[in-house]
């Protein structure tokens, strides 16, 4: 996960027919995802979304001795 993508955690994912998931946007806040997936729905009333928080597992290196 690149440093712009850590910046922006809430996703919108697109549910597809074949049981596949499509990300279609990151936003920083909630309440801009929430916005947009108001949007989404209003012009594919047929699609199905989701919002999801992507968390991001930081990784530390412990050296052995």
């Amino acid at each position: 996960m690149t440093y712009a993508d850590k910046l922006h955690p809430w996703c919108i994912i697109r549910t597809l027919s074949n049981c596949q998931n499509l990300m279609i946007a990151r936003f920083r806040s909630r309440g801009e995802a929430t916005n947009y997936l108001n949007a989404l729905q209003r012009l594919i009333p047929d699609g199905t979304f989701t919002i999801i928080f992507e968390m991001v597992k930081e990784t530390t290196f412990v050296e052995d001795n």
